[in-house]
């Protein structure tokens, strides 16, 4: 009689094991979905970089176009083509506010005691909590969620945005022992192209206004351009041989963007109660990179470039293993 329940139970427990095997390998293809697709057309701009078949000239003029008119266009459109009422979740856009100023401060504390040179203070602070959202950010919620993504991550993008510019000043200023006044900030952000195209698309999103076909097709062709020509000119950008300087401040910087800070961001969003597509905003947002713009703001300002390019560097390529597991153990847990 056992032997015959035994051979029962065999298939079974075989089937069982057989359905856990082909979940996981449906929770790894989907993270590969996620982030494999950034770090193949990175790699490509690397490549195409040391093959000569792009230059410095191609990178700063494609950095620009982007900044300045494929990324404005694509969150203009992403934006005025949603309908604020149905798609703003205010909750979401408060959480994401309050935990980067709460991660920025926690920053500024860690720094000033582990980072010895204090100028070189706001460099890794700023490094540790400015993602770069507008181009790895949003490709990774465009490869998770598709225009739902895009839609929740164009409006989270919105004000946090303008967070990250304002303290990113606050903090180089203090370190650095060039603060600037708040109408010199203001400035700033007043002239800021993505915070500019926010602005203008939000109130064509509230009173769910009606934009010509002819103008949403034009700044389609630009917002198409966006994040393969923004990935291309990030990659080719890359300098590995730079990671051998400031390895101590580096590492720090890179160990708080790519861990600390999305453990933050997921743990207190699983508290406050987001899941689904929410939660996994906060975690894509959250683990990507290290921003290009920290490197601009950085060498304007007389800091340690250096510093801030190999932060950028370290966390741009420790993203794409950071997110992978990320986006693993929370698909495994059914919570995004």
């Amino acid at each position: 009689m056992r032997r015959g329940i035994a051979c029962a139970d065999r298939p079974a427990s075989a089937l069982r094991r057989s359905a856990r095997v082909s979940d996981f390998f449906a929770v790894v293809d989907f993270s590969l979905s996620v982030t494999g697709p950034i770090f193949v057309v990175l790699a490509l701009g690397y490549w195409l970089m040391r093959r000569r078949m792009i230059d410095d000239a191609f990178v700063n003029a494609g950095s620009r176009l982007v900044f300045n008119i494929a990324l404005p266009a694509l969150l203009f459109i992403s934006i005025a083509k949603t309908r604020f009422h149905d798609a703003a979740n205010l909750a979401l856009i408060a959480f994401g506010v309050g935990v980067t100023v709460i991660v920025w401060l926690m920053l500024e504390a860690i720094a000033a005691r582990l980072v010895s040179e204090p100028r070189d203070r706001g460099v890794v602070v700023q490094g540790g909590f400015r993602s770069n959202m507008g181009i790895v950010g949003l490709a990774y919620c465009v490869n998770a969620y598709g225009d739902d993504g895009l839609v929740a991550a164009s409006l989270y993008l919105a004000l946090v945005t303008i967070v990250f510019n304002v303290i990113a000043v606050i903090t180089l200023g203090r370190s650095l022992d060039r603060s600037q006044g708040v109408g010199a900030m203001a400035r700033g952000i007043a002239t800021n192209p993505l915070i500019i195209a926010i602005v203008l698309a939000l109130p064509v999103s509230w009173l769910a206004l009606d934009v010509p076909g002819w103008v949403l097709q034009s700044g389609q062709y630009f917002a198409n351009l966006t994040l393969p020509l923004a990935l291309l000119c990030t990659g080719a950008a890359l300098d590995f041989r730079q990671l051998r300087r400031e390895v101590g401040s580096t590492m720090l910087a890179g160990t708080a963007k790519l861990v600390a800070v999305p453990l933050v961001f997921v743990l207190g969003g699983l508290a406050w109660g987001f899941r689904g597509v929410d939660l996994g905003v906060l975690l894509l947002m959250s683990s990507a990179p290290t921003a290009a713009a920290s490197y601009v703001m950085v060498r304007a300002m007389g800091g340690n470039a250096t510093l801030a390019a190999n932060i950028i560097a370290l966390t741009t390529v420790g993203s794409i293993l950071t997110t992978s597991v990320g986006v693993m153990v929370l698909r495994g847990l059914s919570l995004m």
